[in-house]
């Protein structure tokens, strides 16, 4: 246990004690938040670049206890160069095409380095797996751009982005704890999801609401990019069918939320890009929840989906079927709330 715990703790520890140098360091180079827009839910300045804590968190405590070998290498070229971009656009916005390149070059990083999706299971046949070929490589940067981007997407609320970070890292630190036998580095895999894990506990104190800081892009799409990497490496990917769910689901609330923003603008004519309030979080403070009620009920169903994944893992289909359920009732009801709330004012203009 202390193998596996003690990185956990230095890597919080780390993180703890640089989040107020780098907060410091956001005020010399100008990196805070303003809020320009009726999105934004602070009302004060506030300085981003936090997610540099957080990697440092997670560097220093990966080196110091981890084995650097060719896959945790490329995690590591590949998410240090996500930090910078992320550093920069921090302190001056960057143009989204410039992002999207630098995602997917780093993404063909981890692929060079070996970290890729080279199959999926057949789902027809138990055990059987169907071969990706050349299709791999464009699958394993859609799924590493993808997930990169919808964690940065889902951080809108003070605490949020770090929590549900926290809870996806645990739970596939105990997918490959629980698959160790299954696969050789199964052990390093769950060392590696703690270390994220606790580089953002370590964080959380001066983020939680009130937010102190922010982790800015820095951090949500290196904690994106980090947890997508680990999510196809080693005992995440298994020749099993639940390989595929799994990480699904405990990435579930993000890729939901995205999913829903792309079909939601595309249904409305509006560019994909385009930041609106619709996402999750938006729509529990419309029905009236405080900020720390919603990142707490966002909390509880993003725990919900790991419970689920987990008991999917251990082929307790009814328990993870119940949590499933339970889990899409409370996302359906916030958003059904608000489209209810939008169809009465929508009648009411109409009727004056």
């Amino acid at each position: 246990m202390t193998k596996v715990i003690l990185p956990m703790i230095i890597a919080a520890m780390v993180s703890f004690i640089s989040t107020p140098l780098v907060k410091k360091l956001a005020h010399k180079v100008g990196a805070i938040d303003i809020p320009k827009d009726d999105r934004r839910v602070h009302k004060n300045p506030i300085p981003r670049l936090g997610g540099l804590a957080i990697y440092l968190g997670f560097l220093i405590s990966v080196i110091l206890f981890l084995e650097i070998d060719k896959a945790i290498a490329g995690m590591l070229f590949g998410a240090s160069i996500i930090v910078v971009m992320g550093v920069i656009d921090d302190i001056k916005s960057l143009p989204a095409k410039v992002k999207l390149a630098i995602q997917i070059i780093a993404a063909y990083i981890l692929i060079k380095f070996g970290v890729r999706i080279d199959f999926v299971s057949n789902f027809l046949e138990s055990g059987e797996v169907v071969k990706l070929g050349i299709l791999s490589v464009p699958i394993t940067i859609f799924w590493i751009v993808g997930i990169t981007n919808t964690v940065n997407l889902i951080d809108g609320l003070d605490g949020l982005a770090a929590g549900i970070s926290t809870i996806a890292a645990i739970t596939l630190a105990y997918v490959a704890r629980v698959n160790t036998p299954l696969i050789p580095n199964g052990a390093e895999t769950a060392v590696l999801t703690l270390v994220v894990a606790g580089a953002c506990i370590g964080f959380l104190p001066y983020n939680f609401n009130p937010a102190k800081i922010f982790m800015g892009d820095t951090g949500s799409l290196f904690l994106g990019y980090i947890l997508a990497a680990i999510s196809i490496n080693g005992s995440i990917k298994g020749a099993t069918t639940l390989a595929v769910v799994v990480p699904v689901l405990i990435l579930g609330l993000p890729i939901f939320d995205t999913t829903f923003a792309i079909v939601r603008r595309v249904c409305s004519g509006r560019p994909i890009m385009e930041a609106d309030k619709g996402h999750l979080h938006h729509r529990l403070l419309s029905i009236g929840l405080c900020q720390k009620r919603a990142v707490l009920v966002l909390y509880l169903i993003s725990s919900m989906l790991g419970l689920s994944a987990a008991f999917l893992l251990n082929q307790k289909y009814v328990n993870s079927a119940i949590m499933l359920v339970i889990t899409a009732t409370l996302v359906v009801i916030p958003i059904n709330q608000t489209w209810m709330r939008k169809e009465k004012t929508t009648n009411t203009n109409n009727k004056e």
